[in-house]
């Protein structure tokens, strides 16, 4: 009788991870889980499927997303900004998660993305202080949001007790605003991409580095064109100017923009995922 009631309990799970498999694929209610033929099972189904362990749907999760999400071509972003929030909802302290999240998504163009996991880890690992430095970095960076930035530093500080006097140093630095600065961030990048140990992530950094490279390269040509001409309005007035041959390409081809009088990253935006 416990073996019939086994087989039953597995064909109902199935079934449920096959029916939203389904209303994916076909535009149901479940249609922002997929990107074409890429489908993110919702995290309730995943609960369901590992018998309400909701720890063990997330490591797994993470697992199956570190394969299918990243390969010999690069990272599938439009995949992995819903997969890792899933993950997020599952198991918002899973450091994997967070890692990746910070480092294929945040500096990929999905920022808000790679912050929300960022924060669940922030709020679940209360002995952590590295989700929050790198929460810090992007408020900084891609948003200059200081305030925002600062409070994430200096609760880092407060759990990271060995590097409690460099966060602290940062925090002040943001203050007056001298991490506003594109070369720190590229500093920052690039022993990110030499520190890891995998090599296929270190290819897919070294392509955020290109970008970040970019950026440095613009900025440094607008500093120059302003000085003698007055405010840059678009992009191209550098090449006119001939102070660049050509503008920077971008490996991830998202390119880059003019936005405030700045040039800024793009962004990449995302149907339903937008503020």
């Amino acid at each position: 009788m416990w073996v019939w009631k086994k087989y039953i309990v597995f064909i109902l799970v199935f079934g449920l991870f096959v029916a939203s498999a389904q209303l994916s694929r076909s535009g149901g209610a479940a249609a922002d889980y997929s990107y074409g033929d890429r489908v993110v099972v919702p995290a309730p189904f995943l609960v369901v499927l590992m018998a309400g362990d909701r720890f063990l749907a997330g490591d797994l999760e993470v697992m199956r997303l570190a394969v299918t999400g990243v390969d010999v071509i690069g990272v599938d972003t439009l995949y992995l900004t819903r997969a890792q929030r899933e993950v997020a909802r599952l198991h918002p302290c899973h450091e994997d998660n967070y890692y990746l999240a910070n480092g294929l998504l945040a500096w990929g163009g999905a920022v808000d993305d790679a912050n929300f996991v960022l924060q669940a880890a922030i709020d679940c690992r209360m002995w952590d202080g590295v989700p929050g430095f790198l929460y810090a970095i992007n408020k900084s960076f891609f948003e200059n949001d200081i305030d925002e930035a600062v409070r994430a530093l200096e609760l880092s500080a407060q759990r990271w007790p060995s590097n409690s006097p460099a966060l602290m140093k940062l925090a002040i630095m943001l203050r007056v605003e001298s991490f506003a600065d594109e070369r720190l961030a590229l500093d920052y990048l690039t022993q990110q991409r030499d520190a890891s140990r995998d090599s296929k992530l270190r290819v897919i950094l070294d392509k955020r580095v290109v970008r970040l490279q970019g950026l440095v390269t613009l900025r440094e040509a607008q500093r120059r064109y302003e000085k003698d001409n007055g405010a840059l309005v678009r992009l191209n007035q550098l090449i006119d100017a001939g102070l660049l041959a050509h503008l920077p390409e971008d490996p991830l081809n998202l390119g880059y923009e003019l936005r405030d009088g700045k040039i800024i990253l793009k962004k990449m935006k995302i149907a339903g995922m937008e503020d």
